[in-house]
Formats: structure tokens, sequence, C-alpha cells
């Protein structure tokens, strides 16, 4: 995300929202935080945008590609389900600016009247940083009160409720811990405290750990989840980990599911579903680095620098004709990254494609696509269809996950308790301490991630669980075997 040092709010009240194609897409009426506690910045989750007849909608942070010269350019499209505040969710023109304060240097009273916002994590998030306030006025009546620009944490009374701040000290805390880490943690909870941790984590978070968990865990968490939260945290997922997860309810849960995703989420999981599990169709993620042959090194290396791309998924970037999403126009080859590290960066990426390297087909056994990656020494492989259209990439993790023994997400964690590092024996302690003290209400605060939307309470059919299918009919879920 490009973005200035600092924005105020106030400059992007009423501002409009354009695609990046430059079509208008909607205008900002507020701005989503969540709170958070002790030393944490409250977090930006996204936009409200006004969208025609008056409709409002939710724009996470994750898919505004730039926020410039008050300008706002989002990427991807826009869910248009209608925007339902959250528990723990706070928006800032409504209920931010306006509200008395005191500053803690002096115990004087203040008023917000505009809220500063900054990037954190290289541009990744954005966080509240900066309030500018006002001191009542002294003296005649026509006399304005003092203004000043404090940081967040320089006043009392903007923080969450009391009720709430168990909640936001439990976020918190979990934000310091490795994806990795905090799944094992998760499975050593009660089903009932890892409900609660699950509620307390924003949808990318909760996405990630998803992806690390046994799949029993996956299951049962994603079942507790409201149906429409579900379907964001599925849309948070990759492509391949959605499927996988996905394969293991019912066929009808699972369409269920598929429905409330937005359509561009839904259909990379649609097809990947009706491919076996164990074939490079169902290893494969169908969103590798794809790139048309007159794109440049340059362009090639952009891609690659994206932090969230696994190192595996951008050990290898793939050069087709138009279209460039899955499944493409003809498939031309494969570029390494060492190559592209070798090239001028105004060079084309078709100079440099490695012609020689066969794809695999994606009804490859997985001992086939064991044997690929290891002959050719590859972290990432090519799959592509009988009509040389790429249908996505093969990675070593995917590889490894199913090659491992079936409970190897059950061992014992990376480090014993006594030898994590401090914030994640922090994590530790404040888990077993509020299940030590729950009162039955637990953390209730289900953060926004990517997906945006409304939660529903209709959870019904949200617990079956089961395989949708036989071993030799793929992962099919309302859709033929092979059709694409």
């Amino acid at each position: 995300m490009r973005v200035p040092s600092r924005v105020y709010v106030s400059h992007l009240a009423g501002k409009s929202v354009f695609d990046a194609d430059g079509d208008p897409v909607g205008r900002i009426r507020d701005l989503v935080v969540a709170m958070g506690a002790g030393d944490a910045a409250p977090r930006v989750l996204g936009l409200v945008l006004e969208m025609h007849g008056r409709r409002r909608v939710f724009l996470p942070m994750g898919r505004v590609k730039s926020i410039e010269n008050n300008q706002v350019v989002s990427s991807g499209l826009v869910n248009m389900r209608h925007f339902q505040q959250r528990p723990g969710e706070t928006l800032v023109l409504a209920e931010l600016l306006d509200r008395r304060v005191a500053l803690k240097a002096t115990g004087e009273p203040a008023t917000v009247r505009d809220v500063g916002i900054e990037p954190e994590r290289a541009g990744k998030e954005m966080a509240l940083t900066k309030l500018y306030v006002q001191k009542p006025a002294k003296g005649g009546l026509r006399r304005r009160g003092e203004t000043l620009t404090v940081d967040w944490d320089a006043v009392t009374g903007l923080a969450v409720t009391p009720s709430a701040q168990g909640a936001a000290e439990l976020v918190a805390a979990l934000d310091k811990l490795h994806a990795a880490d905090l799944a094992h943690v998760m499975h050593e909870l009660s089903p009932k405290r890892r409900g609660e941790v699950a509620a307390a984590l924003d949808d990318e978070r909760l996405a990630d750990v998803l992806e690390e968990l046994p799949e029993d865990d996956q299951v049962e968490i994603l079942a507790e989840l409201e149906s429409e939260r579900a379907a964001d945290v599925l849309e948070a997922m990759d492509p391949d980990d959605a499927a996988d997860l996905l394969g293991e309810l019912s066929a009808d849960e699972a369409e269920r599911l598929l429905d409330l995703m937005e359509p561009q989420d839904a259909n990379p999981v649609r097809r990947l579903l009706t491919y076996r599990e164990d074939t490079a169709g169902g290893l494969m993620n169908s969103d590798p680095i794809i790139l048309p042959p007159n794109a440049t090194v340059a362009e090639a290396l952009a891609l690659v620098r994206d932090e969230e791309r696994t190192p595996a998924n951008a050990s290898l970037a793939f050069v087709t004709r138009a279209p460039t999403e899955t499944p493409t126009g003809r498939y031309l080859g494969a570029v390494h990254i060492q190559r592209l590290l070798r090239e001028p960066p105004m060079a084309l990426v078709s100079g440099a494609v490695d012609v020689e390297l066969e794809p695999l087909r994606p009804d490859a056994p997985l001992a086939e696509v064991t044997s690929y990656m290891a002959t050719y020494n590859l972290v990432a492989a090519p799959v592509v269809d009988a009509d040389d259209r790429l249908l996505g990439a093969v990675t070593v993790d995917d590889v490894l996950d199913h090659l491992l023994p079936d409970d190897w997400r059950m061992q014992p964690a990376r480090h014993p308790h006594d030898e994590l590092p401090p914030e994640a024996r922090e994590v530790v302690d404040l888990l077993e301490e509020h299940g030590e003290t729950e009162t039955g209400t637990g953390s209730q605060t289900a953060a926004r991630g990517t997906g945006g939307g409304a939660p529903e309470s209709d959870q019904s059919g949200s617990g079956q669980s089961g395989s949708g299918s036989g071993p030799d009919s793929g992962r099919a879920v309302g859709v033929e075997a092979g059709e694409a």
C-alpha cells in the first residue's frame, strides 16, 4: 500500500474511492478501527464506503492500493454485503470525533477534533497514531480553546470500555505470536476457549492460524463462526487451503459457504475442489506470479518482493498469454528468480523463460509431483491443463504437508513453555488467566478482516463435517469433476 507518512481522517471524509482502472467505487463515510490495549495503537481495519443508492459497504485496508493526495485507490472487487459494525469495532468519524478525553500530562479536559493515521509494518497496515485535540475556551465567549496534536496514548477516555477491555488485551497479546505458534497454543485449549480466541482474531489472522491447525480443529472452529464470518475467513485463506478445509465438510455445507463467498474468491476454490487432494491439481495454489511476455524484469521483481507471498511461491514466475489469471491463456514457460536477478531491469521476461522445464498435469499423483520437484531441484512447479493453460503452481510446503504423518500438526510445540520467547509466554499465561477467570461471556470480539460484511445469526448446518465425496471422485462441490 502506498501511503504518505500521515493522513488526517477529516481529509478523507467524503472523498471518492477509485478502482485500479480509475472508475469511481464509492465515497468514504467512515473508518473502522480496532481499539487496542496496552502499548498497541488502534489498528485501522478498513473504510466504510457509500455506494450508489446510499448502500454502505466495507472496504478492508488490505484492498486499499494507495492513499495519495487525499485520493484512495482500491485493488480487486468490493464486497457488496451491507456494512454492519461488529463488537470491538469503533467508527472514527461517528464515535471518536468530538469525544471528550483528558490529557494524561495535566489532567485537563479536551475534545478530539481530528485523528491521524500512519502506515505500519512497511505499509501493510495502518494505525491510529495522533489526535488533534482542543482544550476548553478560557475567557470571552468568542475565544477558541487551545489546540494541539498529541500521541494517541497521551489521553484517557479514548480506549474501549472496561467490559471489552479483556478481549482487547487478548487480541493485543495474540498479535505477538507467529501463526504456527498460536496454532499450537490454540490446539491445547478447550473447545470453548479455542472458540473465544478465534472470535477475538481478525479474519486474516484467523485464516493464517487455521492453515496451521489440524483438520479437526479447523472444522470445529469454522462451525462455531457465524455463516457470514466463516465465508469471510475462507476468502482470506489461500485457495488451496480453503479447498482442503471445505473438502472436510459435507457437500451441502461446503456449497452453502461457497455461495456466501465473493465470486472472485469462490471460483478458484471451486476449481480446486474438482481435483483429488493427492494430485497436482489438488495440491496447487491457483494464485502464482503470472506475467505477460512483454513484462519487464523490474515488473517481475516487484511482484516477487510482495511480502504476502511465501518464499516458495515467489521462487518462480510464470509467463503466459492473456488472460494472466488462472486458468490463463497459453502457457509459455517459467522464469527462475535467480535468472531475473541477473538480467537488466528493463529486459523482457520472455527472454529469460526456461522453455526446457516441462509442466505437470493436474492429474499427476503425489509421487510424480515429489519426484519431479526433486529431479529439477524446485520448490515450486507449474501445473498446466491439456489446452496449455496454466492452472496454478504446486509449492514444496503443500507437498510436505501431504508427505508428513497425518498428526504432524498435533506434535508438541516447537518450544516447550519454559523455552518460549517472553512475548509468547505472555500470551500463554494470558490465555490461562482468562480460562481461569472466564464468566461465560468470553472474548466475543469478532474483529473484521479482508472480507467485511455483516455477521448473521443463522448457524444452521455449520457444524456438519465429513467427506463430501469418495476417494475416487475428487472433492467436487457444486461442479462436475474436470469442469473449469
